[in-house]
């Protein structure tokens, strides 16, 4: 009787014996150091923003204008250092109990790329035609591309929400918006 034959060991990387990851498999699973430097990031941007600022002596008051984005900066900084210590011990974000997403399906480009158009269409039109015109299209353009396909009622939804926003940053909060065309009629 011969004794039986067992698989080829696959060969460990390091003392624990566990089998050698792939690149793409160890940065799948640490995603979440993308986070961490890109709060590093904007943190440094951000010191360095406020340690450059040129305040004269008469704007300084007790506590002065540069503190609180030196503040958020080494906050950011502290907050990145301590995500990614944690990430490399092994530590993961959980998903939200209520979430529903297949982690397994492709992304929907088709989806992305439309709310990128609507987006950029957005920001070239709003100064030719106005904020409330371009307003419009962004909120209608959104619907439609998140999947809504109700053409009578998405149109008016969109212009009340577009003439709603453009009256309360124009007239309510004196953040003056583009009118376009519609500038003497509003």
């Amino acid at each position: 009787m011969k004794p039986q034959e067992t698989p080829a060991a696959q060969p460990a990387d390091d003392a624990s014996g566990k089998a050698p990851e792939s690149r793409g498999s160890w940065l799948r699973d640490h995603s979440e150091l993308g986070v961490s430097v890109l709060l590093f990031a904007i943190g440094v941007l951000v010191l360095g923003d406020a340690l450059t600022m040129d305040v004269e002596i008469a704007q300084r008051g007790p506590v002065g204008p540069k503190t609180v984005p030196i503040v958020v900066g080494i906050g950011l900084l502290v907050i990145a250092v301590l995500l990614a210590v944690d990430v490399m011990r092994g530590g993961r974000g959980e998903a939200e109990g209520g979430e529903d997403i297949d982690l397994s399906e492709p992304s929907d480009w088709q989806t992305v790329l439309l709310l990128a158009g609507v987006f950029l269409a957005f920001a070239v039109l709003i100064g030719p035609i106005g904020f409330p015109i371009a307003g419009t299209l962004l909120f209608w353009g959104a619907a439609f591309a998140l999947g809504s396909r109700h053409f009578h009622r998405d149109p008016m939804i969109a212009a009340v929400l577009a003439l709603s926003t453009y009256y309360l940053f124009n007239n309510l909060l004196g953040v003056p918006l583009p009118g376009g065309p519609l500038m003497g009629v509003l």
